[in-house]
């Protein structure tokens, strides 16, 4: 399998909770996703990851969301959720790159030396909210530092999104890095402003993937009128 192409990357993902969750169907999101264009798909949980390889033929980005007590790190959080996603045969394993404690006294470093030890062909993909955690990601040797949890941090919350300024600084000062813009956008003018930043490629979700968040924005232009 390719490396992530240029281009978009469409995140399909039900989390325990939502309205398609164990439902099945995120393999026929993914399969719609690259039938109109997505070079990649973003994916939740092993089973969802397995499900979507044996659909479709494009990389996949592996994450497990878990939660654990003390900590707010929850996106392939520990050695656990690093040791089940090689599992999947995933193209590209992403991991929370921010600078809160990790569970388990979790250390990225850690995560990132066991996948380059055990599954040198995996991609690595280092979700940040700010320049420091995205320095600290290239230090580390991350193919891709993505945009993902600017916003979700407590440093980061309140932040326009998407925030053009903070992905070009990205795109300028890491250019042996891939750099991946996730987060905010919803609408196609926002994209063109995203590609204008000189990003590798684009990740969206919510946009495409959620019909529930999708419907309550609508929703919530009603009230306007």
């Amino acid at each position: 399998m390719a490396n992530l192409k240029r281009g978009l990357i469409v995140s399909c993902q039900a989390v325990k909770g939502e309205p398609l969750y164990g439902l099945g169907i995120m393999k026929y999101m993914a399969r719609a996703a690259v039938q109109g264009g997505a070079v990649g798909i973003r994916a939740n949980y092993v089973s969802d990851i397995n499900d979507i390889k044996s659909e479709v033929d494009v990389p996949v980005i592996g994450i497990i969301k878990a939660e654990y007590e003390g900590s707010d790190v929850y996106i392939t959080p520990t050695l656990k959720e690093v040791k089940e996603l090689l599992t999947t045969g995933c193209e590209v394993i992403a991991l929370d790159a921010t600078t809160r404690e990790r569970p388990e006294g979790a250390k990225l470093e850690d995560l990132v030396k066991y996948i380059r030890e055990n599954a040198p062909q995996v991609e690595i993909m280092a979700d940040c909210s700010d320049f420091e955690e995205a320095k600290r990601a290239h230090e580390l040797g991350f193919d891709y530092i993505g945009s993902t949890m600017r916003g979700y941090t407590p440093y980061t919350k309140g932040t326009v999104l998407p925030d053009y300024e903070f992905l070009t600084k990205l795109v300028k000062t890491f250019p042996d890095t891939k750099i991946i813009a996730e987060g905010g956008i919803w609408e196609r003018d926002q994209l063109a402003k995203v590609c204008e930043c000189g990003v590798y490629a684009v990740v969206i979700g919510s946009s495409i993937t959620r019909p529930m968040d999708i419907t309550k924005r609508f929703v919530g232009a009603l009230k306007l009128c």
